[in-house]
């Protein structure tokens, strides 16, 4: 290929990138930036008028008990929710994983099903379903002889109710992270193993488990990231209520910035700067989960 035709070809390529990259541009890193600029000023969105007010937003974020709630909040939902999809994926994908299973192309698509439903739909379709008075479980629970259970206006079963959801919902992402991990360990290794008479725990501690801890530290930082971003399923199902019990930190950006009667957005703005620092340590670990998963692989081979 001459250079005249590498040029040729590579400025095609960049004339197909400009509107991906100016759309990107437009509608996320110019977001982003001037979200540092609105943390800085008092503005309610509508005047033309911005004061700057300095750091005192970002006062006013850490004064405030109800921001310290949806941080507890969040970090509780996120400790509901990494384990158990995790751990339970890690066991369904080594189910899932054998050769000998039937309609197995069959089980992993339906796993695989709520994840391309909407979110949004989900939580709205939940709602009903869980709907103490009128629900289906609710109704069935009824007629065993228990009384309706508010799933989603008890103060106490509300969150861990939204971690079912958001783990059934987003269940087989993970699963599919289990399954390419799998994948790459020698079915020669097991047959091996069987002919010297291993069992199937032994089969585990000795070769699934070593052969998957790389894999472990970056899927579980990777579904650590995730669960920061679960806005449209937890507002849908709950709004943050009752009584704050639910209300992530996005949940608060957003009530600062749009549902509160007089929109405060540098105070939500500085909220956003501080979760959008948590989510950039989180993205550091998820770096440094790669890179320890690279050095594990490494030393194994």
């Amino acid at each position: 290929m001459t250079s005249r035709s590498v040029r040729f070809r590579t400025t095609w390529i960049w004339i197909f990138l400009v509107p991906t990259v100016v759309l990107y541009g437009v509608y996320t890193i110019y977001p982003i930036i001037a979200s540092y600029w609105y943390s800085l000023v008092e503005w309610n969105g509508f005047d033309s008028g911005q004061k700057f007010v300095g750091l005192s937003n970002y006062r006013e974020v850490f004064a405030d008990p109800l921001f310290w709630n949806s941080f507890k909040v969040t970090l509780f939902f996120m400790l509901l929710v990494v384990p158990a999809r995790v751990l339970l994926t890690l066991l369904l994908a080594m189910v899932l994983n054998s050769p000998k299973l039937p309609l197995i192309g069959l089980l992993r698509s339906a796993f695989f099903i709520p994840v391309v439903t909407t979110t949004a739909i989900i939580g709205v379709v939940m709602r009903f379903i869980l709907d103490p008075a009128s629900g289906p479980i609710s109704t069935a629970l009824m007629k065993l002889g228990f009384g309706g259970v508010d799933f989603l206006g008890d103060q106490h079963l509300a969150l861990p109710t939204a971690a079912v959801l958001y783990v059934w919902k987003f269940f087989g992402v993970t699963m599919i992270y289990w399954l390419a991990a799998l994948q790459t360990i020698p079915y020669e290794l097991y047959e091996a193993a069987r002919i010297d008479g291993a069992g199937t725990g032994q089969l585990f501690r000795h070769i699934t488990l070593p052969m998957l801890k790389p894999f472990l530290i970056i899927i579980t930082v990777l579904t650590v990231e995730e669960t920061f971003h679960n806005f449209d399923l937890m507002y849908t199902l709950t709004g943050g209520g009752p009584y704050f019990h639910t209300e992530i930190i996005e949940i608060y950006i957003y009530r600062w910035a749009f549902a509160a009667s007089i929109p405060q957005l540098g105070h939500a703005s500085a909220a956003a700067v501080i979760f959008g620092l948590l989510v950039a340590v989180v993205g550091a670990l998820q770096l440094w989960g790669v890179y320890a998963g690279r050095r594990l692989r490494g030393d194994q081979r």
